[in-house]
């Protein structure tokens, strides 16, 4: 029995400090994808769920390993703050308006920038002046909306899905008819680059002819087993299909950040944060995984 004890002790404190190690740093994961569209070779790095955490002062453990990535674009694929009236949005400003005087930012809303924007109890103004201050420093963003990036041949779109699309019980399916009615038909010729926060939604995103789309919101499945994956989605699903990584239907790719933060509950298990990096060059359709490079 006391070997019992002492075994489930120590299995205790093995797992406190796994979650601690995994919540308090981040991998950089790199893809590499070829696409003929494509007019010159460019790097992305995408952020997604950062959820007001911190990596170091001002975030700048993070912010120096944005800089030494040297992005061409920063991709911000949602839930860079958290919705609830105690949220604290300055790490995610301070990381951003740092890096917005170096490198182009655009910024997808995800569910909890949207869910901050129609809070009935008056959240929103912070979100309006959490944006202000963005804006200002130079990032670009997104709610349905499509900029061209003509250097890249890109067409460069942020959707920002209604709540009933993150509903966790008794969710409405995406209608086939849904993206064109956002952004109208994709054009055969343009690049198209998609951010849009949740990633089960992939087959519609495809079926609309998104060359890539770079997603998050699952946290890599929060808990991380062998063979099995991601445990759990933030909607409660288990063992969800969509949980991090790179996945391809039909003619398109899709990226899925794991994720740097966490909210509600601080849990990360086997599954530190992520920094994505996707390298896109032109020429014959190809798609690659780079692995993990370090851990900081």
């Amino acid at each position: 029995m006391r070997f019992l004890i002492i075994f489930a002790a120590l299995l205790i404190i093995a797992a406190c400090l796994i979650i601690y190690h995994d919540i308090h740093y981040f991998h950089i994961v790199r893809y590499q994808l070829a696409h003929p569209k494509l007019k010159k070779a460019l790097r992305l790095v995408v952020l997604a769920d950062l959820h007001d955490a911190g990596f170091g002062k001002h975030n700048e453990r993070l912010a120096a390993k944005v800089r030494e990535l040297s992005p061409d674009l920063i991709l911000i694929a949602g839930d860079m703050v958290t919705s609830g009236k105690h949220s604290d949005y300055t790490g995610a400003e301070d990381l951003l308006c740092g890096l917005a005087g170096t490198f182009p930012i655009y910024y997808g809303m995800g569910n909890h920038e949207s869910r901050i924007v129609n809070d009935p109890e008056g959240n929103g103004e912070r979100f309006e002046e959490y944006k202000r201050k963005l804006s200002r420093a130079g990032v670009v963003f997104l709610q349905n909306e499509m900029v061209l990036l003509d250097e890249y041949n890109i067409a460069l779109h942020g959707l920002e899905l209604e709540k009933e699309y993150y509903r966790k019980w008794g969710r409405s399916s995406l209608p086939s008819y849904y993206m064109k009615e956002k952004f109208g038909e994709a054009s055969s010729e343009a690049f198209h680059l998609l951010i849009a926060h949740n990633p089960e939604f992939f087959p519609q995103y495809a079926d609309w002819r998104a060359d890539l789309v770079v997603s998050g919101h699952v946290h890599g499945g929060i808990v991380r087993l062998p063979v099995l994956g991601g445990v759990i989605s933030t909607s409660f699903r288990l063992f969800p299909k969509y949980d991090g990584g790179l996945f391809m239907e039909k003619n398109s790719a899709m990226v899925i950040s794991r994720g740097l933060g966490w909210h509600s509950i601080p849990v990360r298990m086997f599954n530190p944060g992520e920094c994505v990096v996707i390298d896109l060059k032109p020429g014959e359709k190809t798609d690659g995984h780079i692995c993990k490079a370090g851990e900081i």
